[in-house]
């Protein structure tokens, strides 16, 4: 029997052992996620006929469900075990993807677009709960000083295991759709079944993690609920968050069902697309997370989301061209870029929340974030869903035109429609929230332009030691090329 009381004081042996299941654990519930979650929950919801209201809806679901952290706050001043409260609700939030398999082969009508919704409602609000303890339980397990070195750690090896994972379900789909075409949603009911097993390795692994005693005050919680809000730098924080929270929604969500639907990818595609995306975010999350250290989270965004959003915009652009090769070279540019961009800014965002957040209040502090994020987070897809079929009627389109000797020639620059009017309106309001970042302290914050030239010199160092490690390339081609190096980066010799 495994005792799920908290420790007066861990030793460092116990903090390092809860580290590394810790690790373990996000490994598992990432492959819990690849299985259920993602592009592939997307394709199976458009098998079985969901409307773009409700794809807006199965976005919405894991920030709308995380409303209801609340409860979370309420059991943990109740029992002051937040392992307890972590480790049962996410047993109980694995449950409704064990019976999401299961239905297929108890009902020969098998699972219709509101069953497969209203149980996963139950999965992702359980889970909310859960993941409000675990916050609060991570910010006093981890020291505090190794938060970005260790995150970027722990997704650096989850997100190796949802390449390897995503990359072989999308082509065990593929060949199944070119082979049993009838078998393909009796294929994503034994997913569920396998993610759901995953996700029960997972709340043991959690059962096994140390926990530190936790010192929440001890108070009325819609008091307690207020404190946050009262902290006016904490309460810029929130404004920042919720704005881009809300930007991010509005657009993203939706990039695999412009894939699908109006671009036409097979499924492989959309997920090697997508693999690039993490590969990137594996290679360079490590540095970003070493910089969130060394640094400050917020110097971090203030590089990392500007980018983001650049990719965000250009995502309206891609079906300019009639070329397939240009298309997806296009893609896997942005997506490369994108993984890039979002390593650093996911962490730092979620860094700096924990590090803002008084210990003795965090759990409080932390789940007023995730609350008032999931609300804008909620809208967003909806209203999403909802205007997809007005822009789909409507096109903005620009050029110029060119007439002699009796021929017109046409040069089109600018050509919306559909979703790309929601990449573009994402990038924009994303954009803005920025000004809000601007306003939020954080200490040991450093001065962006500071960090800019810092990476520009490691990558300058990294670019310099692959090129001499080319054996083939003269002397002279060499200090050539790290001239060009150095007027790249605008550095001086």
């Amino acid at each position: 029997m495994i005792s799920l009381r908290p420790s007066d004081k861990l030793t460092d042996k116990q903090i390092d052992k809860g580290l590394r299941l810790v690790v373990a654990e996000g490994i598992a519930t990432e492959s819990m996620v690849a299985f259920t979650g993602g592009a592939f929950l997307v394709a199976m919801a458009i098998q079985m006929g969901a409307s773009n209201f409700q794809l807006g809806v199965l976005a919405a679901l894991p920030t709308f469900s995380s409303i209801f952290q609340l409860v979370s706050i309420w059991l943990v001043q109740r029992f002051k075990n937040r392992r307890a409260v972590a480790v049962l609700s996410n047993l109980c939030a694995r449950f409704p993807l064990v019976i999401i398999g299961l239905l297929p082969f108890l009902f020969s009508a098998g699972t219709s677009i509101k069953v497969l919704i209203f149980l996963l409602f139950f999965h992702y609000y359980l889970g909310s709960i859960a993941g409000a303890s675990w916050n609060s339980w991570m910010k006093d397990l981890i020291p505090s000083n190794r938060l970005g070195s260790y995150f970027s750690h722990r997704s650096r090896l989850t997100q190796s295991v949802s390449v390897i994972l995503s990359l072989s379900i999308a082509l065990s789909l593929d060949y199944i759709k070119a082979r049993f075409p009838n078998d393909i949603m009796l294929t994503y009911s034994v997913m569920f079944l396998v993610g759901g097993g995953f996700g029960m390795l997972s709340v043991f692994l959690l059962s096994r993690t140390p926990e530190p005693q936790s010192h929440m005050v001890s108070d009325n919680i819609f008091k307690l609920l207020k404190k946050p809000l009262l902290d006016r730098n904490f309460r810029r924080l929130l404004t920042f968050n919720s704005f881009w929270a809300f930007s991010l929604n509005l657009a993203t969500p939706f990039f695999s069902v412009y894939m699908m639907k109006t671009l036409g990818l097979p499924l492989s595609y959309i997920i090697a697309l997508g693999i690039l995306c993490q590969v990137s975010s594996i290679l360079s999350i490590r540095m970003w997370g070493r910089y969130s250290d060394q640094y400050s989270n917020k110097t971090i965004i203030r590089i990392c989301a500007p980018i983001y959003i650049l990719c965000i915009v250009a995502w309206a652009f891609v079906g300019m061209t009639s070329s397939m090769p240009a298309m997806l070279g296009f893609l896997a540019l942005i997506n490369i870029v994108t993984g890039f961009s979002t390593a650093g800014a996911n962490l730092a965002i979620g860094n700096i929340s924990i590090k803002l957040a008084p210990r003795e209040e965090a759990i409080v502090y932390l789940t007023v974030k995730n609350i008032t994020i999931a609300v804008f987070s909620t809208i967003a897809p909806m209203i999403g869903g909802l205007l997809a079929d007005f822009f789909a009627s409507h096109q903005l389109t620009g050029g110029f035109s060119w007439t002699g000797d009796g021929h017109t020639s046409m040069l089109n620059l600018l050509n919306l429609q559909g979703w790309n009017f929601f990449f573009i309106i994402g990038g924009v309001c994303a954009m803005l929230s920025l000004r809000v970042l601007g306003k939020v302290r954080e200490h040991g914050e450093v001065n962006k332009d500071k960090v800019v030239v810092v990476l520009r010199r490691k990558l300058r160092k990294n670019f310099t030691r692959e090129v001499r490690r080319v054996g083939h390339i003269s002397p002279a081609f060499s200090g050539d090329l790290m001239k060009k190096v150095r007027q790249l980066f605008h550095m001086t010799p």
